[in-house]
Order: structure tokens, then sequence, then C-alpha cells
């Protein structure tokens, strides 16, 4: 049998190492020199993923391949169980037009994809189920759909459909949170979106399986994720409200799409069953069946030894120490698209407007309150002790995902703690009474509500150091309802749904980025995921800039980028705590999976590919 998970009690010793070593290093720590949060360049071991740990017990995700080395030849059909990691229930919203979070676009990888595929450096091929062209001026861009692309039902895909598509995140009654800069650069679709036209001008259906898109702006996003590529079965919607399209049967009990495997039944917010879609359009795919099952990262170690899974979406980084070597799965890894960070909510979502409405007097509206409560964290050493080194200390928004438009030269904001109390002392936070707290710059009680969710072992010993951290300087954080929140209630809270819960005041969350650049959709003032509802002119005028004709010079992006990485590292409206890496076990009978065919892009082998060399799971010695 393998390692059992790291125990409450030794991360509680970690935490106090932790502290220990807080007080100890009495200055700033730099960020390890270390590519994150992207699928570029990783170079893979040779030891068959057993990554091996330095002397002191930190691992690096250069050691690890994002490939299985099983390469045996597959038997003729066979199941795998996926484990979708997670302390909570999937939502059910199964469809790329509505979901919001990312355990349902685990579920939607496996039965539905987008039409275009991009490669290493994000960009748009034509290798996909559908190809394209652009037009001289890099505005008009003509999608043609392959033959032999259906829908699960046998209806073709068709240039209706990614029109309906746009028509739906759109419309004005469209209740998702899809609708963003990149729709709004499309010729017509304001003017569609605020009911001034029955149509969106620039969308053409030229023929069955020919799409034509205008844009207002030639953008450099277009390339890299600007474009939407996830059509809508409108034979199936087009006669529903789009506000009860979300919640529909078709959404929830039997959604459909055009990829390897089609849903066969599913138990609510628990499981999915999937069969082999023996009409996609890359070929038959090799196993009968797929089924995916919501594991809690508390018993996934179990799960993997006992064979009750065979993949999972992700495997809880501090895990991996305890459990490197359990002998009947293979370590897989690349560094992963995503940070996390904490955010301070500084506004509320203006539904009317659709646009977030800054608020000055919101009570971290003080940018030296900001700028201290980052220096008074040691993100480096929260990556050691609790991560082992397989997450690292956020320096800026922008992470190692994009090499070319992270800046390596900016160093965030340091942990000092000294200059942390400096600054607090400078915006009139002062310990009025002596009880070692401090009060608000108008000599009342400061209490700061903090929301951060559950998951894993280590998530209640990292929101503690945080508050710990704090206190350090003088701050009362308390945890919002005195507790962690699971996932669903904590995007709740925050306002995914244009919802501000006025008793969070600061948050610790976590993006998955996208292939474009472009932070807009995360920062933007019309942005909805913006949840720490920042604006600023100067932000407006940066993201602009970003997406500007200029901008297709890449020199001219960077220098725009670091710029806006600069005013974040300023302002701060959220901060970057870890870079992460994504860590896979995989049992040994599987063959034919890489870490990028989940997203159906810059990986030699896709799902449809993926086979077993025997019936059953190996189990662990």
């Amino acid at each position: 049998m393998g390692k059992s998970n790291v125990s409450k009690a030794l991360f509680a010793l970690f935490l106090v190492l932790l502290f220990a070593l807080a007080a100890c290093s009495g200055g700033s720590d730099g960020s390890e020199d270390k590519s994150d949060s992207g699928e570029g360049t990783e170079e893979g071991s040779d030891d068959g993923g057993k990554a091996e740990a330095s002397e002191d017990k930190l691992y690096s995700i250069e050691d690890f391949s994002a490939t299985v080395s099983n390469d045996g030849e597959p038997i003729d059909g066979g199941s795998i169980t996926f484990g979708l990691v997670s302390d909570t229930a999937f939502e059910g919203t199964l469809n790329w037009n509505f979901y919001d979070g990312n355990p349902d676009a685990q579920v939607l990888q496996w039965f539905d994809e987008g039409l275009l595929t991009y490669d290493e450096n994000y960009t748009m091929t034509n290798d996909g189920a559908a190809t394209y062209e652009v037009s001289d001026d890099n505005r008009t861009f003509t999608f043609t759909i392959r033959d032999g692309v259906n829908w699960h039902d046998g209806e073709p895909v068709t240039a209706e459909d990614w029109a309906f598509a746009h028509e739906v995140i759109g419309h004005p009654d469209y209740n998702g949170p899809r609708y963003k800069a990149s729709f709004r650069n499309i010729e017509g679709m304001e003017a569609y979106h605020n009911g001034e036209a029955d149509s969106i001008s620039g969308i053409e259906v030229v023929d069955e399986k020919t799409l034509k898109i205008t844009y207002k702006k030639a953008t450099p996003s277009l390339l890299t994720g600007g474009v939407w590529i996830y059509p809508m079965a409108k034979h199936i919607f087009e006669d529903m409200k789009i506000t009860e399209i979300a919640e529909s049967p078709e959404v929830r009990k039997n959604p459909i799409g055009f990829g390897p495997y089609k849903v066969d039944s599913i138990v609510p917010g628990e499981s999915v069953v999937l069969k082999a879609n023996e009409d996609y359009w890359r070929g038959e795919p090799n196993l009968d069946e797929v089924v995916i099952k919501v594991i809690n990262p508390n018993t996934v170690v179990q799960a993997m030894e006992s064979g009750e899974v065979d993949l999972v979406s992700k495997f809880p980084t501090d895990q991996y120490p305890e459990n490197a070597d359990l002998s009947n799965v293979e370590y897989i890894g690349k560094t992963d698209l995503a940070y996390t960070y904490i955010g301070f909510k500084l506004g509320t979502w203006d539904k009317e407007n659709k646009q977030v409405k800054p608020d000055p007097d919101a009570k971290m509206a003080n940018k030296k309150l900001r700028q201290a409560m980052w220096h008074a964290v040691n993100n480096e050493e929260v990556g050691k002790k609790f991560y082992n080194g397989l997450r690292w200390n956020g320096t800026t928004l922008i992470p190692p995902s994009h090499p070319a438009y992270h800046d390596e030269s900016n160093p965030g904001r340091e942990y000092d703690p000294e200059k942390a109390k400096q600054l607090l002392d400078e915006a009139g936070y002062e310990d009025v009474n002596g009880d070692g707290v401090r009060e608000n710059p108008d000599g009342e009680e400061l209490t700061i509500n903090f929301a951060s969710m559950s998951g894993g072992d280590v998530a209640e010993p990292i929101a503690n150091y945080y508050i710990q951290a704090w206190k350090n300087v003088g701050l009362n954080v308390e945890l919002v309802n005195g507790r962690l929140l699971e996932f669903n209630t904590f995007y709740d809270k925050v306002g995914q749904s244009g919802n501000d819960d006025p008793n969070v005041d600061i948050y610790q969350g976590a993006w998955s980025v996208g292939y474009d650049v472009d932070p807009t959709s995360l920062y933007g003032r019309k942005a909805l995921f913006n949840f720490s509802r920042y604006a600023s002119e100067e932000n407006d005028k940066l993201l602009e800039k970003g997406v500007s004709e200029k901008a297709f010079d890449q020199e001219v992006r960077q220098e725009i980028y670091n710029e806006w990485q600069e005013l974040m590292v300023d302002e701060v409206p959220v901060f970057p705590t870890l870079y992460r890496s994504l860590i896979v076990p995989v049992n040994n009978r599987v063959v034919n999976y890489d870490l990028h065919a989940d997203d159906m892009s810059t990986g030699d082998t896709y799902l449809y590919e993926l086979g077993v060399t025997q019936e059953k799971p190996v189990t662990a010695e």
C-alpha cells in the first residue's frame, strides 16, 4: 500500500515551523527560478514520473513528464474511471455557453469540445473540427466546419449552431458569465445585446458549414482565445427562453456535444457515465465507457491505491511527497495555467449597467492597507512547506504560463512585515488602545472578514497562516462564518452571480487562465469575474492598449503588459500568492494519456485515443 495522506497534526507542525521561519527570516525572499502556470516547455524525467526531491525535500515540476510512459497496446474496449477531485458536488451546468466553475468544465471536456484547437504558443490551428481563414485586415474570420462533425443525436454541427451560440451569449436576457470584451468586439453585437437590433450584423452564415465573423477591431487576442469556439445545438435550444436554458433538462440531465464520448446517465453532482461516440469525427474511441465520479481530496490517495479511479482531474499537490512511491500509478505533471490569489472587495457589481461599481468608502479601499497585507505574508515559505516546491511564490498577475509576457524582473511585493507595519502606520491604522490590534483611521474597531475555500488537508492551515501573518502586523482578520466555505458557496459570496456578499472583505481564490494573455475578462471594468470590483481609468487604458492593433508587435505588447503588471502591484486590487503545478497520478494500465489532451490543444494525443492494457485497474502492492 502507498503512504497515507499527510495528517493534520503534521501540517499543524508545518504551520508552527512556517511561523518560526517567517519570524527568523527578517527580510524579503525572492521567487525561485522556475517556469509555471502554462503549457510551455517542460522537460520530462526518464524515471517513469517519479520525480526526485532535493536534499531540502523540494520538488520541481521540471522533473515530470506530461505524458504517460506506458507504450503498451490498448485492448479493444474497456472502461476507465476519472476522479473529479472536489470537496463539493459539481454544479451540473453542462454546457460551455453557461457553465461557471472548473468542476463542470472537467465533465464537459469528455463529451464536448471546441471547434478549433491551439498550438504550443496558444495560437489557433487548423487541426480541429473546423478550419479558418483571416482577411487581409485581420478583422474578418471565415470558419469552415469539417464534414462528419455531428452532434451525439446524429444531427450535423452547423454554422447555424455556431452563430446561435453567439446569439445566446449576446442576448439581452443571457444569464451566464461568457459575455465579455471579445463578444463586444463583434460588429453589431452591442446593438443586439442592448436590444437595438434583432440580429448581429457582424455574423454571417454563408452556408451549412461556413460561418463568417467580422470584428470591430483587429487584435492579437483573436488568434489566442478571442474567438468563441463552442457551438450550441440550435435544433435543441432555439425554442427555449434564454433564462431557462441553464436549468433545462437538456443541460442538466441529457446534455449532448460532439466529443469522443456521449452522456449515458447522470447522478446530479456525483457522477456521470459516458459511452463511446462511435461517430466521433476523429475516429471511434478505444474505450467503451468512461465513468466520472466526484472524489474528495482527502480520499483521493485511497481511491488511486485501490484502483477505484484510474486518473484524476488534479491531485492535491501537498499530498505528493507522502505518496510519491505508490506502486500502481505513474505521476505525470506540467506547470498549470493557474494561480492562487488574495482579493480585496472594493465595490459591487452594477447589474443594470453590467459593470463593476467601485466604492471609495469600502473597508479595503485604502491602497496602503492592501499593500501592507501583501508584504505581511511569506508565500515563498508557504509554497515550500505546504507544497514542497510544487507551488511557488507569485509575483504578478500574468503568470509564467505566458513567458513572453510574464515580467520576471518584477518582484511583486516581497515578504517584509516591517514594511507592512510602516505602511499601516502611514495610512493611520494604529493600535489606539494598546491591545495589539490596530483600529481604522477613525479610531474604530477594525475586523477584516476573510472568505476562503475548503478542500484538502492544507486549506485550513494555510488560511490560518495568513490570518496569523496579518495578526503579526496588528490586523484582526476572521474567517467568514468562522469556517472555510465549500466551492459553490464561496463563489456565490464573492459575486459570481453578481451578488456581492457585504460580509466579505477579502477572499482567497484561484484562477485558471486562458490561452490569451489579455486579462480583461478577469480585471476589466465590464468583467463579471472581476470579483474585487476594481476599476480605474489607467487600468481601462492599459487593457485597451493590450488588444490594440499596435499590440500585434510583440515587443509593444510586452511593454504594455509590463506596465499593467506594475500597476496591479501598486494598486493591489488582488495579489498573487502561488503559481501552481498540475500533478496527476495515472493507473499503470492506462495508455495514450497526455495532460494536454484534456483541453484538445497542444498534445500529440486526444481523449479518443485513451486506452487501457487490461480490463481491471492495477492495485497498489
